[in-house]
């Protein structure tokens, strides 16, 4: 399945692939050039017709997708079409212009040739299923999604990655709310980024931050997601609780979509945050983009030292991103959600360094209601009591994983006077809690085994099962809940001490 859907930012229509993982253009191209080479293989009378029909379908299709950009995935295709045309087209030609047939190659002679054409066009969509333009798994709650981005300043905080004395704290912050629905057609969101010059510029920078070539993700920045921009703020559901997000290390606040799509249709607001200095890129409100200022040193001691100031300036990050909801729920700030957002039923999560900037912000702000880390290795160093529950969500520990992991986090949930969860998820490897699932080669030690269309329910399911009981104070047994999902460790107040 496919849809077109508006123009880009740019007017170039944008194809969006919903089903398999290329799209109605690009199935026709493979196809073309796939009859091209078996044409050869044909009896003599349709060979003429079968080769003119094939090419001329390869064609069109090749030369519209020059038109609206052609995906590296479709190189090799192009590639075994152009080795396979001059044999194709050969006879055809020699017949229109009266020339006796060339004699015909011995069939074990040009065997090896069609193989290599074939094999050219297979690894086409073999690459397309392993780098994916990411389809987003529909909202499974009551209420449409939609965003908007904000960009705060703190003036009571100094930015410390530059020079410039008068230089304040700003971050960017991507809303997901609970909304109305929209018209069909409407468009969606772009992923990563407001526009798809910025969505490009973050693809670029996580690839470079990650050590990736650029051209292996180049189909991201392609991706719409469910949510509308702007879209008008749910009539129905009352106050929304709300839920902060901090991305990895060089993560950015897009990172986690699908999972916060699933959270606003289930009424939530979601604000994924991005960190100045620390996410791979920040596109600000004026055009200018900060980059990471992030890289391993080659000194663990030194890369420790560094994550844990990382650590504690995203904990003050977080708390002004509440603050400043607070202002945008009071109408202090300009924005549709005056009224509607409850700050005082506010959950604070991350990815990995974010889920330990998390549980930080949660230790140093009681405005917090309830924390979820996703994988995160807290780095706080003041070991004190704190009064959160907290959801710890980790792939399996093996032979690779820190083994100051488990005891550390282990040590922070039984320094909360709340009940708190640890949950194990089978299966489940770092990049589970986020979207690279959506659009990385499905390796088990990248992405994890539960699959594109698992993971991000997993992590929705259990982490909304998490919101509903401490937020909304939903009845049910919530261990029972998130047991169903992986090998569950439950730290009551007292236990261990």
């Amino acid at each position: 399945m496919w849809r077109r859907l508006p123009r880009a930012d740019d007017g170039r229509v944008t194809e969006i692939i919903t089903g398999p993982h290329m799209s109605l253009l690009e199935i026709l191209a493979l196809l073309g050039a796939v009859v091209l080479v078996v044409a050869r293989w044909l009896p003599p009378a349709a060979r003429p017709p079968v080769t003119i029909a094939a090419g001329s379908v390869f064609a069109l299709s090749a030369i519209v997708l020059g038109v609206v950009g052609i995906r590296w995935q479709m190189l090799p295709v192009l590639a075994g079409a152009a080795l396979a045309l001059p044999f194709a087209l050969s006879p055809l030609v020699r017949r229109r212009t009266g020339r006796p047939p060339a004699r015909r190659a011995r069939w074990w002679m040009a065997l090896p040739g069609s193989l290599v054409c074939v094999g050219l066009t297979c690894t086409g969509p073999a690459a397309a299923w392993a780098f994916p333009v990411p389809v987003f798994p529909e909202p499974t709650g009551p209420f449409a999604v939609g965003t908007r981005v904000m960009q705060w300043t703190d003036p009571d905080r100094p930015e410390t990655a530059t020079p410039e004395p008068d230089d304040r704290r700003t971050v960017v912050v991507q809303l997901w709310y609970p909304a109305e629905r929209s018209p069909a057609g409407t468009r969606r969101a772009q992923y990563l980024g407001r526009t798809e010059q910025e969505a490009r510029t973050v693809a670029d920078a996580l690839a470079s931050y990650t050590g990736l070539p650029a051209f292996l993700i180049d189909g991201v920045p392609r991706a719409r997601t469910h949510a509308v921009p702007d879209a008008p703020v749910a009539r129905d559901g009352g106050r929304f609780p709300v839920v902060l997000f901090s991305p990895g290390l060089g993560g950015v606040r897009t990172q986690n979509t699908a999972w916060a799509e699933e959270l606003a249709s289930n009424g939530y607001l979601v604000a994924g945050l991005d960190h100045p200095y620390d996410s791979a890129a920040v596109v600000l409100a004026d055009g200018r983009t900060i980059d990471t200022e992030i890289a391993s040193t080659g000194d663990d001691d030194e890369d420790d030292r560094r994550a844990v100031e990382t650590t504690r300036i995203r904990a003050a990050d977080l708390s002004f991103v509440l603050t400043q909801l607070g202002r945008l729920d009071r109408g202090e700030l300009d924005g549709s959600l005056t009224g509607r957002l409850d700050t005082g039923r506010a959950a604070v999560t991350g990815h990995s360094l974010g889920g330990g900037a998390a549980l930080q912000a949660a230790r140093q702000d009681a405005r917090f209601a309830a924390v979820i880390d996703l994988d995160g290795y807290p780095r706080d160093p003041d070991r004190a009591p704190f009064h959160q529950p907290v959801l710890a969500l980790t792939q399996a520990i093996g032979p690779g994983t820190d083994e100051r992991y488990l005891p550390r986090l282990t040590e922070v949930l039984k320094l909360s006077t709340a009940t708190s969860y640890r949950l194990t998820i089978p299966g489940a490897a770092h990049l589970t809690f986020m979207d690279g699932p959506l659009y990385l080669p499905p390796v088990p030690s990248l992405v994890g085994s539960l699959g594109r269309t698992r993971s991000p329910r997993v992590v929705a399911a259990t982490t909304l099962a998490f919101l509903d009981a401490t937020l909304r104070q939903k009845p049910g047994d919530l261990a029972s809940a998130l047991s169903a999902h992986g090998d569950l460790s439950v730290h009551r107040p007292g236990d261990g001490r």
